[in-house]
């Protein structure tokens, strides 16, 4: 069910890229440079928390079964508008199976449906009981003290 699951979030992902590649068909050393970026979606149980420390903001989406429509809601958000959270390093780990006991949802215990944003030093900014769409939680990222900074520094 898992690999069923990560497989359509990969082809949700890549569709939007699939359509532009038909219209003009670009050499492969061109594809691969000109290749917009993509939202990392990544199943709990193939990363961990250290993984990301330093490197991206995770965004871990949990709920008890993957038909949970808050979790369906949250994905269809995410995927929407990727652009900003992309800019902002964030990488989504999902996990709707509670009996697999990933180490990210031993770490993070959820209960149910729950949406954990956490900085790039593993801290957890925040957990919402429910779907967030992209503008909710980029504005909550650009208020965190690191991108502040990180925002002052490129500038």
């Amino acid at each position: 069910m898992r690999a069923a699951l990560s497989l359509i979030l990969a082809v949700a992902i890549a569709l939007p890229g699939l359509a532009l590649a038909q219209d003009v068909p670009p050499t492969l050393t061109e594809e691969a440079e000109d290749a917009p970026p993509t939202l990392m979606i990544i199943d709990a149980a193939e990363t961990t928390l250290d993984e990301h420390l330093w490197a991206s903001r995770p965004l871990v989406v949990f709920a008890d079964t993957p038909r949970d429509p808050r979790f369906q809601e949250q994905l269809d958000l995410l995927l929407a508008r990727p652009g900003p959270l992309i800019e902002r390093d964030v990488v989504v780990i999902f996990d709707s199976n509670p009996d697999g006991n990933s180490a990210i949802r031993q770490h993070l215990r959820p209960r149910g449906f729950s949406l954990v944003l956490l900085q790039r030093d593993g801290q957890v900014a925040f957990r919402k009981p429910n779907p967030w769409d992209v503008r909710e939680i980029t504005r909550a990222i650009d208020n965190l003290p690191m991108r502040i900074e990180e925002i002052g520094q490129s500038q």
